[in-house]
């Protein structure tokens, strides 16, 4: 399906390292970016002038006055709060910089429901990174509102760090006005693949009638025989995708959904408790991730078959924004990501039916107009 419908190649020679702490995270990407000998290729949807922002973007200053070409994409709109002037020093390195979507007129921008909510760095096209991580303190554990930040991101190499460089270009090309690039073959180097897990890099935006990433959670949760773990900061499916999950539990299928404690958008965080009461009532079980906040977006099938990457399960991420995931079709990494899992489940507490059913009245409320709201949260 993913083939046929979205381009989306399966390649089986990739090595993936998961990692879940923003420290770690970062600290593996500088020290790749400082190891660059040709490109650096980078795109979040949100990029902070704070203190990470700061080393980064150095980092790829250093690169660009080496000589290594540095190209850097953000969306407008999550990166409202870091001005142009921040990257001044790196344009002037030589380094190139672009906006996704900007705003045409102050404090409006006419395209603020279509957002570039993809992250992704490549490094001299053999070398990727992709998943829930941005750029900023908070993604440190660094905000005091959040705590501790968890989330799932892939270091890959192997072939399908191609797929992610034709991603990053096409939405380079789109946003960019002077710099449009052509078919680069070091962009594009031979690569003896050394891993042996297959993977297909599938994206998914407002630019296409099909909603790629959303057939293929579907896809994945229909074909479900024992297990369905999901791990989301945002739980608001539409009809489909919260029917097949429905179906599943009464099907008698291990479902076991993980959600944080707080939320950064109120009104999001009322509707995933809405949806989330309804599953319990049919076998679900939900625990609530008390280390933080878990930005993770995972969904993993039967410990065989599982997606990492940027698209939440919701309306905005199926329908309004630019999106890409990693699927991949391997056990080991598979159950390695359901080991993931269960360790956050020694930080997490389940929410049962019982506690669901004596929310009071001003949290029922509450959910009946995020509810009412969900579609366009």
């Amino acid at each position: 399906m993913n083939l046929k419908q979205n381009g989306a190649l399966l390649t089986e020679d990739n090595a993936v390292e998961i990692i879940t702490d923003g420290t770690d995270k970062f600290q593996r990407l500088l020290d790749d970016i400082e190891a660059a000998q040709d490109h650096v290729h980078v795109q979040y949807y949100i990029y902070r002038g704070d203190r990470l922002g700061k080393r980064i973007r150095d980092a790829l200053i250093r690169k660009a006055r080496e000589g290594i070409k540095v190209r850097l994409l953000y969306d407008a709109l999550g990166s409202r709060r870091v001005s142009k002037r921040f990257f001044k020093e790196l344009r002037e390195a030589g380094g190139l910089v672009e906006v996704f979507f900007p705003s045409k007129f102050s404090l409006i921008n006419l395209r603020m429901n279509y957002r570039n909510h993809r992250k992704i760095v490549i490094i001299d096209g053999n070398l990727g990174y992709t998943g829930g991580f941005n750029v900023g303190d908070e993604y440190l554990g660094l905000n005091s509102k959040f705590g501790y930040w968890r989330d799932t991101h892939l270091r890959i190499q192997g072939n399908a760090v191609h797929a992610l460089q034709t991603r990053f270009l096409l939405d380079w090309n789109e946003a960019s006005k002077q710099h449009d690039t052509p078919y680069v073959p070091a962009h594009f180097p031979h690569i003896e693949g050394t891993g042996k897990i297959a993977m297909q890099i599938v994206s998914s935006g407002p630019d296409a009638e099909t909603e790629h990433i959303k057939n293929s959670y579907l896809k994945m949760i229909n074909g479900a025989k024992h297990s369905i773990l999901i791990q989301t900061p945002y739980f608001i499916p539409d009809a489909s995708v919260f029917e097949a999950i429905r179906l599943a539990c009464l099907s008698g299928i291990d479902v076991r959904i993980m959600i944080p404690n707080k939320p950064d958008h109120a009104f999001v965080y009322w509707a995933t408790l809405s949806y989330i009461g309804e599953l319990l009532k049919v076998g679900a079980k939900v625990f609530i991730y008390d280390n933080g906040f878990i930005h993770a977006k995972t969904l993993i099938i039967d410990s065989l078959v599982a997606s990492v990457g940027t698209a939440n399960i919701d309306y905005r991420s199926f329908r309004l924004n630019f999106e890409v995931n990693a699927f991949m079709y391997d056990e080991t990494i598979a159950t390695a990501l359901v080991q993931t899992f269960e360790h956050d489940l020694h930080v997490s507490r389940e929410m049962t039916l019982d506690e669901y059913q004596k929310r009071s009245l001003i949290i029922r409320f509450k959910e009946a107009i995020s509810r009412l709201l969900s579609p366009i949260l």
